[in-house]
């Protein structure tokens, strides 16, 4: 039962991950219609949260109801995860590299296992330190990139990157305690309401409605919404209240796996040698820590 359990939270993971590495899909196609990278992290957050919303209230309202205490721990998943991250990481792209700040984001599950280890007292085991430097190294293969080059490598780039993949990494903190008092669903819904009531005021304003005009907009906005953000985020969630969450974020490192064979698939990218082996780098970490070391029973 264990078993089953653990695998069914994996699947939910992996698959969570695999459609966070389809947002290029939505991106690339609102980025030439004019939109700026903080117009669609807005657009991705508000169509999220109208989405979860709507569906709530259709189908169980109950959910809906949270204790105004609480509001703290989505404050933690919406504002200092979901906005704070993103802010971080499209800063750090303009400031070094998109291949370096997507290195500096994966540093994330890094920071979930050493956090989990004083918040939740999870296990720091030699086979997940090594999933992590698997997982570190794949990433970095997998995208193409070693940060070693004759640019001027930017020290505040590099701690804004980090930031990001600190960031991102509170998502799975606050997440697990917000867990333990309600539903998956009730969890990422408040998550973005939380981060909407920040980005609506100072990004979504610049949101024209001329830019809106188009049913072809609308329906990237959407598909932004619900694929590679409340569907993603309510699998990943799911399979975060089952297991771990060093091993949750850990197995989540699958997304780039899949936005670099999307690259491939749709974009006409040439896969090298090298990201082949960080790509099986990435896949062997993920194997790696679903195992879990055996206990003798008394």
């Amino acid at each position: 039962m264990i078993l089953s359990k653990n695998r069914l939270a994996y699947i939910y993971i992996l698959f969570g991950a695999a459609l966070w590495g389809i947002i290029g899909i939505f991106v690339n196609e609102l980025s030439e219609s004019g939109f700026t990278i903080f117009q669609i992290v807005c657009l991705r957050v508000i169509s999220a949260t109208v989405i979860l919303i709507l569906f709530l209230a259709i189908t169980n309202s109950r959910l809906l109801q949270i204790n105004l205490e609480d509001s703290l721990y989505f404050i933690g998943t919406g504002i200092f995860s979901i906005v704070f991250f993103n802010w971080c990481y499209f800063t750090a792209i303009r400031e070094v590299s998109l291949s370096i700040a997507v290195i500096l984001l994966y540093t994330g599950p890094a920071f979930v296992v050493v956090l989990s280890r004083f918040f939740f007292r999870e296990p720091l085991t030699a086979r997940k330190i090594g999933a992590l430097i698997l997982t570190l190294l794949g990433c970095t293969l997998a995208i193409k990139v070693i940060p070693i080059g004759s640019k001027h490598i930017s020290w505040y780039g590099i701690i804004v990157g980090l930031g990001a993949g600190f960031g991102y990494a509170l998502y799975s903190i606050f997440g697990k305690y917000a867990l333990r008092t309600y539903h998956p669903l009730t969890v990422i819904t408040y998550t973005f309401v939380f981060a909407s009531i920040v980005m609506l005021p100072t990004i979504g304003m610049t949101i024209t409605a001329e830019q809106l005009s188009s049913a072809y907009i609308w329906l990237n906005i959407l598909g932004l919404g619900f694929f590679p953000t409340a569907l993603a985020y309510f699998l990943y969630t799911m399979g975060l209240s089952m297991i771990e969450s060093g091993r949750a974020s850990i197995a989540a490192t699958i997304e780039p796996v899949v936005a670099t064979l999307l690259g491939v698939c749709m974009f006409q990218e040439v896969l090298t040698y090298f990201q082949i082996f960080g790509i099986l780098l990435v896949l062997a970490a993920v194997v790696l820590i679903q195992f879990k070391k055996k206990r003798l029973r008394a």
